[in-house]
């Protein structure tokens, strides 16, 4: 009998514009592998305004070394990818692209075997919990106001995007002490500014800052905020490969690998093997609502540790590829039961906000 091998790599770029408000609509790239067999498997690459170019990468870079491949032989396929693509960087758009097809295939394989991508991994569960991870909104009565709708919505532990002091102290004021409160920060500061606002931000009782310094990888100066600080770290969305997680892990108390960045399910997978190893919390970062969020739901349901929690980004949008099937309740996430990661996108919804 004929191996099943990869027959077609599709794109599928969306828009999704907010309910209200000015704010430019989010964009996401879903990616769709269709085997010689007519299985279909889903995935998704981070995108945000770089969809244009990832989606390029998946067409013009990705797909033409995946197509006629045995589907089944994700590791070795992966593997052979990311070494003949190696020029273009460990990381980035490259890598991106690499782990919406990554993802798909880990689909398909659940599909063939008949179970959901976390029994096919060895684990299983129902539910997860999750975070409600809120988008900047700067004003501190606009932060009140969003913390409010996530403690509404039955959240009781909220992720903050913002960098001024008066926000996280109007967000604490607001979720009352029982809340566990976050600190995004998008890595804008030197070691000796970070330290400078971690004096400022201590008394908030934060669960973690994330992303404190700029550069990103500056690993050594996050040592030493972590020695000083005195508040947890986290970090990981914009590390790309195991060696950077395991220097990562560190220096940082909680790592977030982002499966549509960092290489999909393969490479998820490994990181969360090696920080089990090394007991540190992994907790995946998913601000995006596609098959990225249900890879990391997948394997944080099979590796994950009772402290692994799931990034949900908790913004007013028209619509998510799935029609709210995984919205979480009382600040848990349901783990989709059906094949491979549970769940295929809502074709109505990639019909009305398909962005060519």
């Amino acid at each position: 009998m004929d191996a099943d091998t990869i027959a077609r790599i599709e794109t599928f770029p969306l828009r999704i514009p907010f309910r209200a408000g000015a704010r430019p609509p989010v964009d996401s790239l879903l990616v769709k592998v269709t085997t010689s067999e007519g299985r279909e498997g889903w995935g998704e690459a981070f995108g945000f305004e770089a969809a244009p170019v990832t989606r390029r990468a998946v067409e013009d870079l990705i797909a033409p070394l995946c197509t006629g491949q045995e589907a089944a032989l994700i590791g070795p396929l992966m593997r052979a990818v990311q070494q003949q693509l190696m020029i273009f960087g460990r990381g980035g758009l490259v890598i991106h692209a690499l782990s919406a097809v990554d993802t798909a295939l880990w689909d398909i394989a659940g599909k063939v075997a008949g179970l959901p991508l976390h029994q096919l991994l060895g684990g299983g569960g129902a539910s997860l919990p999750s975070y409600a991870s809120l988008d900047p909104c700067g004003d501190p009565r606009a932060v009140r106001g969003a913390v409010r709708e996530a403690l509404d919505a039955g959240f009781r532990d909220v992720k903050l995007h913002e960098r001024e002091v008066p926000a996280v102290r109007a967000a604490r004021e607001e979720a009352g002490h029982a809340v566990a409160l976050m600190l995004d920060v998008n890595c804008p500061w030197t070691v000796a500014q970070a330290r400078a606002a971690a004096e400022q931000l201590r008394e908030f009782r934060l669960r973690w800052l994330e992303e404190p310094l700029w550069p990103a990888e500056d690993y050594d100066g996050l040592a030493r905020l972590r020695a000083a600080g005195g508040i947890p770290l986290a970090a990981g969305e914009n590390a790309a490969t195991l060696l950077e997680f395991g220097r990562l892990m560190d220096v940082v108390d909680f790592v977030q690998p982002s499966p549509a960045k960092m290489g999909g399910v393969t490479e998820l997978c490994k990181v969360f093997q090696v920080a089990a190893a090394r007991g540190v919390t992994v907790m995946p970062h998913t601000f995006y609502h596609g098959p990225g969020l249900l890879a990391a739901v997948q394997v944080t349901a099979a590796l994950g540790t009772p402290d692994s929690m799931i990034e949900w980004r908790h913004s007013a949008l028209e619509a998510d590829p799935y029609g709210g099937a995984v919205t979480p309740a009382r600040g848990r996430i349901t783990v989709p039961q059906g094949p491979g990661l549970g769940l295929d996108p809502d074709p109505d919804v990639l019909r009305a906000f398909l962005h060519a």
